[in-house]
């Protein structure tokens, strides 16, 4: 079982999940691939950062996302909730514009577009939201109102009566091709955002038009095991990361419907929990249980090559952000590191600015912004919102200085 898979309400299974990560987080790093970690500790101390908020929640964060003013939770016990970031830093408690439960188990993945939210859950399903705002409030309190639950009912009826529409999902039990039959773990947006994308630990890709909901496609056996991230770039490549130690490549040639695999990178040494794509979607970063993010970046014919890893963390990476030039990496030790390319010079090279430390349990899920409040001719600031299984979401305030 990978780490992501969430923790169950139940003590005994807790006990087991906790058994099987420090086992999972006991592998060595990845001697075969080059470290890019710069030996220039001057960088190191030129940036500083401090903790502007800490709020204390009765269940732990499973996933978040940002949206223009809005912070966007989803918790363990199946709770999705909007907080106004307008007075977050100062009042926390008192930023809750909204908070609904839906489904059952954890929500694995949130993200919005335009007016809609996007809900993966544990219980296989996907959920839509219309999110409505009442200007009127001082507090632009929101409205979440149901749009659909995928698949729709629509499209499971318009396919059970033919019978190439069903496949083997167990032994003797058979469904649909559009459904998820296990935990949907990430989602993912194209640029023009007309396609949802969707990875399970049922190991599968689908694809959904935005529109009107209806499941396009599904990549059967995708992976050897469960996928547990999916990251699509600009132009069309989509990376889906598993426990299977592989990242693979797909893409959707021009003339064709379906999405073909285009290329596999195998330098992982255990299961992949978190990918992330720099803004022009030239770089990778993958995080596993190996403790190493590694670094891939395309060549001049396009296909992706790992040149480094990451080193220093010291337990699993579970969660990665990138904003500007910027990776933040999430770990089972306990911290967030904070990273920056150095483009300039020949050889890659990455430095870590700085390693965020107050967490009392493992980083789940991260998420950061540039501050656009902070002027500063000398620096430029981030926000860095994570969420732990010690129950807390912290907000970071980081200061890196100007290249």
């Amino acid at each position: 079982m990978e780490y992501q898979r969430s923790f169950s309400n139940d003590s005994s299974n807790l006990r087991n999940e906790l058994t099987t990560r420090r086992t999972l987080s006991s592998q060595h790093s990845l001697a075969s691939v080059p470290s890019l970690n710069s030996s220039n500790s001057q960088q190191f101390h030129n940036s500083s950062f401090t903790c502007l908020t800490t709020l204390k929640l009765q269940t732990y964060i499973s996933s978040l996302t940002l949206a223009g003013k809005f912070l966007y939770t989803g918790s363990s016990n199946k709770e999705i909730t909007s907080w106004n970031l307008s007075n977050f830093h100062s009042h926390p408690q008192e930023s809750i514009t909204n908070t609904l439960e839906s489904g059952n188990g954890a929500v694995k993945s949130i993200l919005v577009q335009s007016d809609k939210l996007f809900t993966a859950h544990q219980d296989n399903r996907i959920r839509v939201w219309k999110i409505t705002i009442n200007a009127n409030n001082e507090y632009q309190q929101q409205k979440f109102t149901h749009l659909a639950t995928l698949p729709t009912f629509i499209d499971r009826f318009s396919k059970v009566l033919i019978p190439k529409n069903h496949v083997k999902i167990r032994r003797h039990k058979k469904c649909t091709w559009v459904h998820h039959v296990d935990t949907v773990s990430s989602l993912a947006l194209s640029k023009d955002g007309t396609l949802l994308y969707s990875v399970s630990w049922d190991r599968t890709i689908k694809v959904w038009k935005t529109n009107d909901f209806t499941c396009l496609e599904s990549v059967h056996n995708a992976h050897d095991d469960a996928i547990n991230a999916i990251a699509v770039s600009n132009d069309g490549y989509v990376y889906t990361g598993s426990a299977d130690k592989k990242i693979k490549v797909w893409k959707k040639e021009n003339g064709e419907k379906k999405h073909s695999l285009v290329g596999t990178l195998e330098k992982h040494k255990s299961g992949i929990n978190a990918l992330a794509l720099n803004d022009d979607g030239s770089v990778l970063y993958s995080g596993a249980c190996d403790r190493s993010i590694l670094v891939s970046e395309k060549d001049e014919n396009g296909n992706l090559v790992v040149i480094g890893a990451l080193r220093g963390h010291t337990k699993s990476i579970l969660c990665l952000a990138v904003v500007s030039d910027l990776v933040c990496s999430g770990s089972e030790d306990k911290t967030i590191r904070i990273w920056r390319g150095n483009n300039e010079n020949v050889v890659r090279e990455y430095y870590c600015l700085s390693v965020l430390e107050g967490h009392k349990g493992p980083i789940k899920c991260l998420t950061a912004v540039l501050d656009h409040f902070h002027d500063q001719s000398s620096e430029t600031s981030f926000l860095i919102y994570s969420g732990s299984l010690d129950c807390d979401i912290k907000v970071w305030q980081i200061f890196v200085p100007l290249l």
